[in-house]
């Protein structure tokens, strides 16, 4: 009897072992695929990039294989290069103007849409989501047509209302502050559906006590929205601020189908200058050194921006 029970504790033991081992395992092993493709996908480019930046990389070295470290002379060759402040300070100025733009109609549509039927809800989700669907080359080159001189929409419909005279043959993309304003209207048309949807999501899961509370206070629509709503939104808001900040820091495709940079380099944000150095002039280690130093302010930029909410008592 007594070596039964000894036998019966060892196993209940060796049973217990194995099964805290599977529990360990097993979210390991579902882990794994994504772990791996991390690595693959970004951890290595990433390796890979910071490598090309130390060195000479360019046209040759696609063919040959060879090149030469030369230390930390691209990032001394460029914070001496003064189109890149140029650039940095053009991407800085216009994604603080898309954000603030983006996030504050997506506010406004995503209110709207909760003041909505639920049949016009659907419609109005059903547009957003085919807007926001649209791939960024394809909605660029829709807007390049709809802003053609001579036969473009947006010219002739403005020609045909009277309000500026004949502006059919305007060129829109020749002027500075008329091509900002043409790459500025395709970021914000694509960004405000995700912000509008993500924010009335987010909206339907606050308990309406809370307004109904502060209605019978004798507070209006608009304080109950900005009192009330917009501090329960904050979590929401703060990811969608850093992940707009992100996408735009790195916009590229609308202004190199728009504008390519110009005219004259005024609208040569960091993106564009990054691809002329390194796919046009082929100075490909120079362009790892801005591709480098662009990820760092931007991951610099997040964590500032998040300690900040923390430090204020906002939750995340």
């Amino acid at each position: 009897m007594r070596l039964l029970k000894v036998s019966k504790n060892y196993s209940g033991k060796c049973a217990s072992k194995s099964a805290s081992k599977s529990i360990v395992l097993v979210p390991a092993l579902m882990l794994l695929p994504a772990c791996i493709l991390l690595i693959v996908l970004v951890i290595l480019p990433l390796l890979m990039l910071v490598v090309a930046s130390l060195s000479n990389f360019n046209a040759r070295s696609l063919f040959t294989g060879e090149f030469e470290f030369v230390g930390i002379q691209q990032y001394l060759a460029l914070f001496a290069d003064k189109g890149f402040y140029y650039s940095l300070g053009i991407t800085i100025a216009f994604a603080a103007f898309l954000i603030v733009t983006s996030v504050l109609i997506g506010m406004w549509v995503a209110q709207t849409m909760f003041k909505q039927s639920a049949v016009v809800r659907v419609i109005m989700s059903i547009v957003l989501v085919a807007a926001w669907a649209m791939p960024n080359v394809a909605a660029a080159l829709v807007f390049k047509w709809m802003f053609q001189p001579g036969y473009g929409v947006v010219g002739w419909l403005l020609t045909q209302l009277k309000i500026f005279g004949n502006i059919r043959n305007l060129s829109w993309t020749s002027n500075t502050n008329l091509a900002f304003c043409c790459i500025g209207l395709i970021i914000v048309w694509q960004a405000v559906p995700y912000i509008a949807i993500t924010l009335y999501a987010a909206q339907k899961q606050i308990a309406p006590e809370y307004a109904e509370a502060a209605a019978v206070d004798g507070a209006s629509k608009t304080r109950i929205y900005w009192q009330i709503t917009v501090p329960m939104l904050a979590p929401q808001l703060t990811a969608i601020t850093i992940l707009s900040c992100i996408w735009d820091f790195n916009v590229f495709n609308q202004i190199w189908l728009l504008t390519q940079g110009g005219p004259r380099e005024s609208t040569a944000t960091v993106g564009v200058f990054t691809y002329k150095k390194a796919f046009i002039n082929f100075s490909i280690g120079q362009g790892s050194a801005i591709s480098v130093v662009t990820t760092l302010i931007l991951f610099f930029a997040t964590v500032y921006y998040i300690r900040r909410l923390l430090k204020n008592g906002d939750e995340l």
